[in-house]
């Protein structure tokens, strides 16, 4: 009997300081893009190449009360890449490889958002690249750092899948593997 109320008395301690994990519901809704990344690499050669997309844009709307209701979105400017040289970034918009000047936009659009853990989601939606659209399941880490929610992801993209690379470059010179990263800075509502 002592030992419950030891654990009741500690149990309520814990919610009237705070101390326990997730005891509030906090929300995000606004993406802060200047703080945020999106980044690539793939191999070429057997070297890695690392990249990033300057310009995008998301939406999010994530209450970790009821991660299930969340809804994201992204919207990628295929221009704004940076593969390191004016040279690749030339090459990449070309109609073999992203096609930019008649896909100038890639597009991601969540379906539903699972949860694996403490802080693990697991978001599933289309993603729409050169006209082309399939479903993907990113997994994704939410951090907290004074206030601010920090969402984590890591997506490792086919580029066959999205006829990326055609023609002369669709042999093994370029990895199919294209491994995306995204870091999305979101303040606490």
């Amino acid at each position: 009997m002592k030992h419950r109320f030891a654990q009741f008395a500690l149990l309520a301690a814990a919610l009237t300081f705070g101390v326990l994990p997730c005891a509030e519901a906090v929300q995000y809704s606004q993406v802060n893009e200047t703080a945020s990344k999106i980044s690539f690499t793939y191999n070429q050669f057997s070297s890695q190449v690392y990249g990033t997309f300057g310009s995008f844009k998301a939406a999010l709307d994530f209450d970790t009360a009821n991660p299930a209701a969340a809804h994201a979105a992204l919207t990628i400017e295929l221009d704004s890449i940076d593969a390191g040289s004016e040279d690749a970034n030339t090459e990449l918009k070309k109609p073999a490889w992203f096609d930019t000047q008649k896909y100038p936009v890639a597009e991601f659009q969540s379906i539903s958002v699972k949860t694996l853990g403490t802080r693990h989601y697991s978001i599933t939606g289309k993603l729409t690249l050169r006209g082309i659209t399939r479903v993907v399941q990113v997994p994704v880490e939410l951090r907290t750092q004074k206030g601010i929610g920090i969402f984590d992801g890591r997506l490792v993209l086919k580029r066959s899948d999205f006829k990326i690379g055609e023609g002369e470059w669709a042999d093994t010179v370029v990895s199919d593997d294209i491994n995306i990263r995204f870091r999305m800075v979101a303040p606490q509502q």
